[in-house]
C-alpha cells in the first residue's frame, strides 16, 4: 500500500494555489479581449488536486490555459510522485505521438531539404527523434535541447553529439547558439511551453539564413476537441498551456520572413480520440484511484474493485482504437485531424 504521510495532501494543495499566475482577461497570441471558455476540468491523467480552466480567443482562435501555471507550477504537475496512479490506456495512446513510425515521417519529410550539416532538436527529451532521423541523415551532427537532465543521459548514450539543458528563450542558451543550426526541429514541444512566440523567434534566430524549422503540433480546431470536451486527450491539463491554430503559426512565421514549404494535416494525424476518451472516461467513472496526496486511502476492496473494472473495460478502449483507426483515412483529411506539421525556410 503506497505510504500516505499526514502532509502529503496539504503541501500539494497549497502549492498548487501558489502557482497559478493571475488569470488573463486577454488572448495572449493577439490581445483580444473577445475570450470563451472551452472547458473546465482536473488532473484527468494523474490524479493531483487541482481545477484548471482552458479558453479560446473567438478572434484568432488561439487555446490556452488560463490561469496559465507558473515555472514552478508545471514542474510540480510534470513529477511523477511515488505510488501515483498511472493509465496504462491513455498513457499507451500518448506516447503513439513519438513513436519510431512517426519519427521516422517527421525524418523522411526533411529529406527535400537536403543533407544538413548540423541540427537542433528541441524539446528532445531522451533524444529518440534524433536517433531515428539519423537513418535518414547519417552525416548530420544532431543536439538537443531540453529542460530536463534527460538530454544529458541522451548524450551519454550517444543519440545526440551536444546536450544543452533549459529554454531556448533563455538568453544565455539561444546566444551562444545564434546562426549555428540548419534545422530546428520541434516535435509535440510549443503545446507545453509558457510562451510559444518567444519559442518561435528564438528557434528561428539559431537558424542559419536558408535553414528550416520543422514543427509538429495539436490542432485546436479539431472537430473531436469540441464533441469530446475535457475528455479529448490531446487537452492533456494542467501539462498543455497553449494549443495554435496553424493560420496563427504560418502568419507569425511569414511575418518573421519564413517561406512556408509545408502546412499538413494528413501524415501526422495521431488516430487516438476516441480510444483516449474512452480511457478517460472509464477511469473517472470507476471507483478513485489510490494517490499519494490522500489523507485516508481507499478499503481495499475498493482498490481491488478498481482494478478488476479497469481491466474488464480494456475491450472497450480496444474497440475505440479500432474505430479510430478504421476512420483515419478520412479524419485525416478533415478537420478532425488533431496534428498539423509546417516546414518553413528562413530568408536566404
Amino acid at each position: 500500500m503506497p505510504a500516505h504521510p499526514a502532509s502529503s495532501a496539504p503541501s500539494l494543495s497549497q502549492s498548487t494555489a501558489r502557482v497559478h499566475e493571475p488569470r488573463r482577461e486577454d488572448c495572449p497570441w493577439c490581445g483580444s479581449d473577445r475570450l470563451r471558455n472551452r472547458l473546465r476540468t482536473g488532473d484527468l491523467r494523474q490524479y493531483k488536486p487541482g481545477s484548471f480552466t482552458v479558453d479560446a480567443c473567438r478572434d484568432c482562435g488561439h487555446t490556452f490555459q488560463n490561469p496559465r501555471l507558473t515555472v514552478e507550477g508545471l514542474a510540480l504537475y510534470h513529477r511523477t510522485a511515488r505510488g501515483a496512479p498511472r493509465d496504462p490506456a491513455s498513457d499507451g495512446l500518448l506516447a503513439l505521438r513519438g513513436s519510431p513510425r512517426r519519427h521516422r515521417s517527421a525524418a523522411r519529410a526533411m529529406l527535400r531539404c537536403g543533407e544538413p550539416e548540423s541540427w537542433l532538436d528541441v524539446g528532445t527529451g531522451h533524444a529518440r527523434f534524433p536517433a531515428t532521423a539519423r537513418e535518414y541523415f547519417p552525416y548530420t551532427a544532431f543536439d538537443g535541447l531540453d529542460p530536463t537532465p534527460r538530454v544529458v543521459r541522451a548524450r551519454t548514450a550517444d543519440r545526440v553529439e551536444e546536450a544543452h539543458v533549459g529554454r531556448l528563450t533563455d538568453p544565455r542558451i539561444a546566444a551562444p547558439l545564434r546562426a549555428r543550426y540548419d534545422v530546428v526541429s520541434m516535435l509535440h514541444h510549443l503545446e507545453g511551453t509558457p510562451d510559444p512566440r518567444a519559442e518561435l523567434r528564438a528557434a528561428l534566430s539559431v537558424l542559419r539564413p536558408g535553414g528550416h524549422l520543422l514543427i509538429e503540433t495539436l490542432s485546436p480546431r479539431c472537430v473531436f476537441a469540441a464533441l469530446l470536451g475535457r475528455w479529448w486527450l490531446p487537452y492533456d491539463q494542467p501539462r498543455h498551456l497553449h494549443l495554435l491554430p496553424p493560420q496563427n503559426v504560418r502568419a507569425e512565421l511569414e511575418s518573421a520572413g519564413c517561406t512556408i514549404l509545408a502546412l499538413d494535416h494528413r501524415p501526422v494525424h495521431v488516430p487516438h480520440d476516441l480510444a483516449g476518451a474512452t480511457s478517460l472516461a472509464l477511469s473517472h467513472a470507476l471507483p478513485a484511484p489510490d494517490t499519494p496526496w490522500r489523507a485516508i486511502p481507499p478499503p481495499p476492496v475498493q482498490r481491488h474493485a478498481r482494478t478488476v473494472l479497469l481491466r474488464a473495460g480494456l475491450p472497450l478502449v480496444a474497440v475505440a482504437a479500432l474505430a479510430d483507426h478504421l476512420i483515419a483515412p478520412v479524419t485525416r483529411r478533415t478537420r478532425f485531424a488533431n496534428t498539423y506539421r509546417v516546414i518553413a525556410r528562413t530568408a536566404p
